[in-house]
């Protein structure tokens, strides 16, 4: 019965009581009697609202993605010019609360038509901070059962130095940044030791710090691929993972997904010269 009545209001993700007790106890049109309203309030006094958050925890309503859908993205996304075989992302501000603030840059990745857009809890989207946030939070999460998974995680930039508009370079060197950024990557901790390869890659006047990871303690997978950058007041982390059984097959596909990674810059046309992806 509680865990029924949770799961009809859209609650916030840390609810107080007054927000619990009006999501879980229906208007008298829509209850089945004022009777079990009556056991509902009296049991979120009894036992405290710790014993429905598990329940609002882990229920999909009460998650957050404007653009998350629960179907192959082939059936949305138009093919990649370059490669009819993968379908381009182009995250616009309707996708993130981010975005719609301007708090980042929009960006594009390539992606196989059979993945799923997974929707993003409200508490990590930066839906309650924007503006203004002090923590990374998540922009987009895609993944496929067999593949593997992707995600775009954004930083401010004043949490990694105190620089306006700072570029990558300003930041550090690569391994500066993922000393900072290693955990928004494997979902835990981060180990230097981890770290198996780096590199720098330039498309236009935009720097991209690459990295190959080896994880078997992260929560992501064991196996992790990275990509940032820095834009504005935001630095822009594309991150693709895979667990042990998944990435015999399917490394090459995450690496195809991470060199296709960009930040769109200014208005017009961006090449993305090595993967020859071309967006207006």
């Amino acid at each position: 019965m509680m865990m029924r009545m949770a799961s009809r209001g859209p609650c916030p993700p840390i609810p107080s009581i007054n927000m619990v007790s009006k999501c879980s106890a229906f208007s008298t049109s829509s209850s089945p009697s004022s009777k079990s309203v009556g056991i509902i309030r009296r049991e979120l006094m009894l036992n405290g609202v710790g014993a429905l958050l598990p329940a609002l925890v882990i229920q999909p309503t009460h998650l957050h993605s404007a653009a998350a859908k629960e179907v192959e993205v082939g059936s949305y996304l138009p093919p990649s010019p370059s490669d009819p075989s993968f379908v381009l992302f182009k995250a616009t501000p309707t996708d993130t609360p981010a975005l719609r603030a301007g708090n980042v840059q929009p960006y594009q990745f390539i992606l196989p038509p059979t993945w799923k857009q997974t929707r993003v809890a409200n508490i990590l989207s930066g839906n309650y901070c924007q503006p203004k946030c002090a923590e990374p939070w998540v922009e987009v999460k895609f993944e496929d059962d067999k593949q593997g998974k992707v995600q775009v995680v954004a930083s401010p930039l004043i949490r990694l130095t105190n620089k306006p508009n700072a570029t990558i370079e300003d930041i550090g060197t690569p391994e500066k940044l993922i000393a900072s950024l290693g955990p928004f990557v494997t979902g835990n901790t981060y180990d230097p030791d981890e770290l198996l390869d780096t590199s720098i890659e330039k498309l236009g006047d935009q720097t991209y710090y690459k990295y190959v990871l080896e994880t078997p303690l992260a929560l992501t997978g064991s196996h992790n691929l990275a990509k940032a950058t820095a834009k504005g007041n935001t630095v822009v982390l594309f991150v693709a993972s895979a667990n042990d059984k998944q990435w015999p097959t399917s490394q090459k596909i995450l690496k195809a997904m991470l060199d296709s990674f960009q930040v769109v810059i200014g208005i017009g046309m961006i090449m993305t010269m090595k993967s020859g992806i071309l967006c207006s």
